[in-house]
Parts: structure tokens; sequence; C-alpha cells
């Protein structure tokens, strides 16, 4: 995809989109007037900074400094519900807002796109914006922290520019949360150089790469040289970048800031204690939250979360509600404290604070306690406490007037600091912003003595600031543990297989102890009267004639420069395209040598050692997942190339496509002929013989099909095979391989030539799949008056399966084939099959699976296809 930036915002746009349900309720008011006053004055009088930009940016940002020489300022968010207490319908809405902007700008792409889209979030301080992004989006959700969790391996992990505690852990409980191939969404408060984002993106696509990035934030405050950067990033990654903000502008900086910010911090002095006062009572909610229920996107949140989660607060709102009032939600006026009443004339204040990262649970808590409460959108506020130190002035036009400092109660694992800070809940010098009444929403790894006992644990400084303190403790979500079977490994040659250890690694369970063979009669009307599946057991292998043995010998004397040549074009074009650090992964069996040779060709005339597995893919069931999460936890997923030996109609080619939507690997299937035209990388779309396909096991390594059986093969296991040591004396899988490698240099020219024509752009329109293999099948299908397409498999190597495996009905043959169907002939007057040569066949010859063995016949399921009988 062209790389592209698009910003939704610009910095002079006087309509930039922001929540206008609040605007009287002004940071450093409390919401107890609507007052003007921007709480961003006192810093731009004395320390000389500035906003620049959107005139709706004050009603959103106040300004404050930080106790933090890396960078002075801070722009403290009056809608974020961190720093300044806030309506939670404010909170909730400006979240649920950009959530639906991020929609408005993906809709175009699609519904699907919409419906594919993840959102991440920033520990600590946009854990409950990016959760409300996801709400208004209604998307998955997954958020950084701080806080590592045993037996979780992270999948990735970022830093922070301006943060005094900067490592950020990604700890889904399932991996796959950012695996897909949908749009990212990152949330962060405010987007003011990008470095964070950009740290973020470049790690997430190394290992997962997509098209596609959405940047959100409240604020908008790049310079021109940060849009420019990340403008390059999008550029150089190959990318979509948006970016969707409530406002825009700029943040202008005297040259001796630093000083100015110190000297005034000298000044001030520390933030005063609150005064001495009798502890007011503390009453402990158990609050009936749903098992299993997270209480945060820490792990994951998804869509059955959310439903969740909406059914379930009015009934923890009413458990609040009888906290704060009991014997009636209506509540009363404050005690000895000297609460005074809410706007709305009556009704005690209340503060739902949250703890650092645990944000968005006591939003949601907060705005249904606002909701139950008489007059509660005016009485209920919501903030959280915080890791950042900040400096407090008790000025209407400072957006921290009051602080309070405790020590952590939470365990943490870094050392960045052991003091935690909560802002504006202190009424200092004004009562008139007063909490009558403070709930304390924590999860039960926060609730330790550390948050009890002692001077100045938060539990004791919150007492002596209000007149009730409720504490609502909910269970942190704990991932279910990961399944501790031992992790499945790969198999590899002598012991499995014929090839050597070095060639190829099978991402397959050894199954050559199990009797899984039947004849093909037997096993196809297994398949069609019990509806089993056709990868449930296994063929008896075909043991060659003499004569057909000479034929395969035969053939591959007259084809190996061919498949040499085919070879070594998908080899040069693969290198063009992705690079050096190429991956292959064969599709087991009739894959795995095509992709040794590939490796083979790589070493010869690059000095490459490319790494090569085998993997099972079944129709109707996809590709083996513990497979490919072995190979995205051992490689890049944009490296891993997937090969195969030939196209027919393009089955295949389709389940591969479906089974890796939303992995994070390429579903570009490599084979070597491409007769189906259902492909884009290929070394000849001629139907032409791949002598591999004469033989199955004694060509390929010795190795049956792959199988797969829920009482053979458990959810941590590999799908199966088995490894027929017995056929040694007939295995000719070295001798195909070194007499294709023999032509590798004779070639060497044209195959370079060959993958330059393919790159060029001119060429770019042959290159394209058009499918028409597939539309002749449905003709054919139509012709013959068989009710299935999966009964007719064209090519010449799915024309020989058939012969091997499968009933066969009559083969169709191009007139004039010639010496590439001497095989197809023998094995037709071997099983009595008739051969009819037929003009305008696209394919060489086409096998038709006899209608009658419905048994036989095995549809896109992978189950029997029910068919007329002839």
């Amino acid at each position: 995809m062209t790389a592209a930036q698009q910003d939704r915002t610009d910095p002079t746009d006087r309509n930039d989109r922001t929540d206008r349900g609040d605007r009287g309720d002004l940071p450093g008011t409390g919401g107890r007037t609507a007052s003007p006053e921007w709480t961003g004055r006192w810093v731009a009088e004395r320390a000389g900074v500035a906003l620049t930009g959107s005139e709706r940016l004050p009603e959103l940002v106040g300004l404050a400094l930080r106790e933090n020489r890396k960078r002075a300022h801070l722009l403290v968010s009056t809608v974020l519900g961190k720093h300044v207490p806030q309506r939670p319908a404010v909170v909730h809405g400006a979240g649920l807002e950009l959530g639906r902007l991020v929609r408005e700008l993906l809709g175009p792409l699609g519904e699907e796109t919409v419906a594919r889209a993840v959102v991440l979030g920033y520990a600590e301080t946009a854990t409950g914006l990016g959760h409300s992004v996801a709400d208004g989006l209604d998307a998955p959700y997954l958020h950084s922290t701080r806080r590592p969790v045993p037996g979780l391996t992270p999948v990735g992990g970022f830093e922070e520019e301006h943060s005094h505690a900067t490592s950020h852990l990604l700890l889904p409980a399932d991996p796959r949360l950012l695996a897909g191939d949908g749009p990212l969404v990152l949330v962060d408060d405010e987007f003011s150089t990008g470095t964070t984002v950009l740290n973020t993106i470049r790690e997430l696509h190394a290992h997962h790469p997509r098209d596609h990035y959405v940047v959100v934030a409240l604020v908008d405050l790049r310079g021109p040289a940060d849009r420019q950067r990340l403008a390059d990033t999008a550029a150089e990654l190959g990318v979509r970048l948006d970016l969707v903000a409530l406002a825009g502008g700029g943040v202008e900086l005297p040259d001796d800031v630093l000083e100015r910010a110190e000297r005034l911090i000298a000044e001030v002095g520390p933030a005063p204690e609150p005064p001495a006062a009798p502890a007011a009572p503390l009453v402990r909610v158990d609050l009936a939250w749903p098992d299993g229920l997270p209480d945060g996107g820490r792990h994951g949140f998804t869509r059955e979360h959310r439903a969740r989660l909406e059914a379930a607060l009015p009934g923890l709102a009413e458990q609040l509600a009888e906290a704060v009032a009991p014997g009636g939600a209506g509540g009363g006026g404050g005690g000895g404290g000297g609460g005074v009443d809410g706007v709305d004339g009556g009704g005690a204040r209340v503060l739902v604070l949250g703890s650092e990262e645990l944000m968005y649970a006591p939003l949601r808590l907060a705005g249904a306690l606002a909701e139950r409460l008489p007059g509660g959108a005016d009485r209920v506020r919501y903030s959280t406490t915080t890791r950042s130190p900040v400096l407090a002035v008790d000025d209407p036009g400072y957006a921290i007037r009051t602080r309070l400092t405790f020590p952590a109660h939470d365990d943490p694992a870094d050392d960045s600091s052991r003091e935690r800070y909560v802002y504006n809940v202190a009424p200092g010098a004004d009562p008139a912003r007063r909490f009558d009444t403070v709930v304390l929403v924590v999860d039960d790894i926060a609730d330790t003595p550390a948050l009890h006992e002692g001077e100045r644990a938060l539990l004791g400084l919150l007492r002596r600031v209000t007149d009730r303190v409720v504490l609502a403790v909910l269970p942190s979500h704990r991932p279910a543990a990961p399944h501790r079977a031992a992790p499945a490994r790969p198999l590899y040659g002598p012991e499995f297989s014929s090839y050597r250890a070095d060639e190829v690694a099978w991402l397959l369970k050894d199954l050559s102890g199990v009797a899984l063979e039947a004849p093909t009669e037997e096993r196809e009307e297994a398949v069609q009267t019990g509806g089993a599946h056709y990868a449930e057991s296994l063929p008896v292998e075909y043991q060659p004639s003499p004569e057909y043995q000479e034929l395969f010998h035969q053939a591959l004397r007259v084809s190996a420069r061919r498949i040499a040549l085919a070879v070594g074009t998908v080899a040069e074009t693969l290198l063009r395209e992705r690079g050096p650090d190429l991956v292959l992964a064969s599709l087991a069996r009739a894959g795995t040598p095509v992709g040794i040779l590939i490796r083979r060709w790589l070493a010869a005339g690059h000095g490459l050692d490319a790494p090569h597995y085998a993997v099972s893919i079944v129709r109707g069931r996809g590709i083996d997942p513990v497979a490919l999460r072995y190979l995205d936890a051992h490689h890049r997923a944009a490296d891993v190339v997937f090969v195969d030996g030939w196209t027919g109609k393009g089955a295949i080619t389709r389940e591969l496509a479906e089974a890796l939507r939303g992995t994070g690997f390429d579903p570009d299937l490599a084979v070597l002929a491409d007769p189906g035209r259902c492909v884009r990388t290929f070394g000849t779309r001629d139907d032409f013989l791949i002598p591999s396909a004469c033989l199955n096991s004694t060509v390929s390594g010795l190795v049956s099909r792959t199988v797969l059986r829920a009482d053979l093969i458990g959810p941590d296991e590999f799908h199966g095979a088995k490894h027929y040591t017995e056929l040694a004396g007939a295995d000719v899988s070295g001798a195909f391989l070194d007499t294709v490698a023999d032509h590798f240099a004779d070639v060497r020219a044209e195959a370079l030539a060959a993958a330059d024509r393919f790159l060029a752009a001119e060429h770019a329109a042959e290159r394209a799949p058009d499918w028409a293999g597939w539309a002749a099948v449905e003709r054919i299908s139509a012709e013959y008056g068989i009710d299935s397409v999966n009964l007719v498999k064209p090519g010449v190597g799915e024309t020989t399966r058939v012969m091997l495996r499968r009933v066969p009905w009559r083969v169709l043959a191009r007139r004039g084939a010639g010496a590439d169907l001497d095989h197809v002939r023998l094995l037709a007057a071997q099983r009595g099959v008739p051969v009819e040569e037929v003009d305008d066949l696209p394919y060489s010859c086409v096998g038709l699976i006899h209608p009658r063995y419905t048994r036989g016949a095995t549809g896109t399921s992978g189950t029997a296809v029910l068919t007329k009988e002839s």
C-alpha cells in the first residue's frame, strides 16, 4: 500500500470535534462553579509557556509544572479523568467520540475492515481513554502495563519518551489479539513528538506487520518536524498511518523554560499536608463483580466482555449507592468535615477514584453511580491516582490545586519511584471544592497493608479530606494459566523421513505406530456414511510396478531441467520481493520437495541458509495452528513464505488465504506450476508433469499425507503423519532432488532473467491471478453432470492423485498432450478407467472422481459431497 499519513485535525481549525457537554466544569472549579478561568494561566504568565492553535484547546487542557528535569511543563487534560475530577459522562464521552471518528475514518474501507480493528491504549494515563475509544468503535482492546504477570510472556514492549517510568509490557491473554492484519488503533492522551507511538509501531510491525495504523489522541501538538518524521516512518514501513484528535495546536516554550520551572518549584515549595481532622468512616463494599470478567484491558477486553459489563453495571451501581448513602440513594450533606451541597442544590458530592492503570472499571462504575443517584450527573466526579510528580499550586489559574503523596501499595516491579500521587481531591483553601464521599476503587493486588497502614497511607489521607470513604476492591483479572504440556518440537530425518536433518524440519507429530490405512473404497465409504473427514485416515500407499517406476525415471530425465528453471524463477522472485531473511514453509507433503529445492538454490547461488519447515494444511480445517504459533515464536511472520508444488483449481490456495486471515502471515502461495492461474508467485503456468506427483511417500521423504484426528492430535500438538521406513528400498526422494539440482547452474541465467521480467512493472498484469482454472472446472462440472466441483481434479498432478488415492471415473486429456501423460495412461489402464481426448482444455488433463462413489468425493469442508448416481 502506498505510504500515507492523514491527519484528521488542523491546528488552525476552529471546528475541532470535542465533547461540549461540560464546558462550564473547568479544572480548578471542582464542578462547583462555571468560572471561565483557564487553568493554564498561572504557568503561562510565570513560565512563559503558551498554547497555540485551536481555540478549543484550552477547554481540553490546562497547564502545570512537572517535577521532572527532562520536561518542565505538563498538559493537564480536563476530560481524561486522571489529574482533574470530571463528570464520568464527559470522560467516557470523549473516548466514545474519538471512537466514532475512527469508525468514520475506516468506514469507507468496508465493515469487514472496521470489524478487524484492534485498539491499543497506553499505560498509565490512557488506559481508560483507549478503552472508551474501543467502546466507540466496538473493537477488542488491550492496554500496555507496567505490572508483569508470572507465567505470562510479553508479546512486545516499548519505551515512553518523557515518562519517569518507561517500560511498557504487552501481555494479552491471547497472543492472537495483536497478530491480525486489521487496522491497529493506538490511543494516547496527547500526541506531542510521536516518539512513543513510533517505538510501538516499529516493535509491533517487526513481528506482525499490517497495512494500516491509526493514532488517536485528545490533542495533537506536533510541530512540522515531528509531522514529517511520522510521515517518513509510514513511507519507510510502507503503511498507511492516520491521526485522529479532538483538537490540534502547539506549545511554545521559552529557551530557559527548565530554569524558570526550577525557580518556580523552589518558590512554591512542597504541597502542604491536609489539616489534622478526625478520620472519616471507612466502609468496605464487596462488589458482585462477574466471575471471569476482566477489570480492564491489561490482558485484553473483547466484545463479549463489553456486553457482560454493560449488563452488570446497574447492579454494581446499586451496591455502591447503598454504600455511599446507607438507607437511601439520595445521600445527605457533609458531616463534621464541612460538606457542601452540590451544584444541583441538594445531595452530597461523590468522587469515584481509580488507581493508576485501573481507570476504565472505576470510570464505568462512576457513570453508573451518577445515573443511579438523584442528581448524580452534577454530584458524581471521577479521577485516578498517578505516578506522575507534579507541582501543586492552590490557584484557580493552575490545573493542579492540591496534592496528596502516598507510598505505592501495589508492590510495583520497577524501581522508578515508590511514591504515588492524587491531585485535586483535597479541597485546599476553597471549602466549596470538598468531596463529601470518596469511593476508592482498587484491584485485589493493590489491596495491601501499604494501602491501609501508616500515616501516609492513601486510605488514611483520604479519610482526612472527606467525610466518608468507601473502598471497593475488584478481582484483578488473572488469565488462565498457559497449557503446561511440553511444547511441540519439530521432527528431523533420518529418524523421521529420509531427508537430511538440515534440509527440512517437519512440524508434525509422528504417528508411525498407528494403524491408519484402509483400502480406498472402504475408506471412502467411511467418509460418506459417517461424515468422517478425509484427513482422519490414510489410503494404502500405492506400490508402483516396475513399468510405472521406469515411467517416473523417464519423466524425471525429460523434465528435470524444466523443474530446475521453475525452482530458480520462484527462488529469485522471492528473494527480490521478500529479502534474504526468507523462511520457507512447505505444505506437506507435495510442497516439501519443492521447499528443499528452493533452499538448495538459495544456498548454491547466494550462500543463504534459509530455514525450511514442512507444515500441514487440511481442507475445511485450515493450516495447523500449532505450527503457525511455532513459526511465529521463532521467526518474523513477514519472512515466512508458504510453498507448494502446483495448483489445480485453487482450493488449497483459497484455504490457505482463509486460514491465514488475521495472523500476520502472508498468504501469497509460491508454486512451481500454476495452471490454475490462482497465485502470483510461480515458475510457470504450463500444466506439465512434475515427476514427484507420480509417486506418494517414496518421492516425499517416505512421509505420508498428514492426519488430523481429535483422538490422536491434542490441542497443543502438530498435525500428524507417518514415516514409512519399510518402503526405504523403493525410495527415490534423494534421486529426485539431486537430478533437478544438477541443472541449477545450467538454468541460472534464464531464472534470473525470468524473475527480472516478473518484477518489471509492465509485466505486473501477467502475474495477477485470474482464476481461469476454477472457471474451467465449473464448466466441466456442468458438461459432465457432476454436482460438485470438488469431484473435478484439474492438472496432471491432481489427476495423478485421483488415480493413486481415489475412485476415478474418467480422465479428460487434452488432444496431443504427449509424453507428460504416459504415467496417467498407464495408471488408467491398470484401473480400467477410460481416457477421453478433448479439445479446448486449459489443462493437459483433468481427473474426474466417480459420482457413484460419493463416499470418496469430499467437498469444501473435507467431508463427503452428495451427488446423483450416474
